[in-house]
């Protein structure tokens, strides 16, 4: 793989595991019920899963592997997140369209496969990035 691609692909994570954290702040820290509680709740999720299927895009066109990644991505749920980031990021007249829905409804364990997923990546590139990197912190350069 090449490093700049590599790198890049690792940017798509960055985003995607901050909105898990503003998830999950929201979760700990507005109060449930309330519609700042589900208005930012959903808008956090819903970026978290939507970009979390492009790093599974990014992974797939690069031809990455990990045995932990590859038996997650192995799941019914990716082609639903597909849909969900579809429905994220593409205008939808319906406020609970089924590209939303399908996903909650449909998938496979989703909330814990999400988060296994997120995880698996964050070790990855934890583990795959330090040889990446520069002592000053710039990106290497060929493979």
């Amino acid at each position: 793989m090449v490093v700049e691609e590599f790198v890049s692909l690792y940017r798509y994570f960055i985003w995607t595991n901050n909105m898990r954290r503003l998830f999950d702040d929201v979760l700990h820290t507005r109060e449930p019920g309330t519609k700042l509680f589900f208005f930012e709740s959903r808008m956090y999720m819903s970026y978290w899963y939507a970009s979390l299927y492009i790093v599974i895009e990014g992974w797939q066109q690069l031809g990455a592997s990990d045995p932990e990644i590859d038996g997650l991505l192995k799941s019914k749920n990716v082609n639903l997140l597909r849909r969900y980031r579809n429905g994220t990021f593409h205008y939808q007249k319906r406020y609970n369209d089924k590209r939303f829905l399908d996903l909650i409804r449909n998938g496979h364990d989703t909330i814990h496969w999400v988060r296994e997923l997120t995880d698996a990546y964050q070790r990855y590139f934890l583990v795959g990035l330090k040889d990446y990197f520069s002592p000053d912190g710039d990106v290497r350069e060929g493979e």
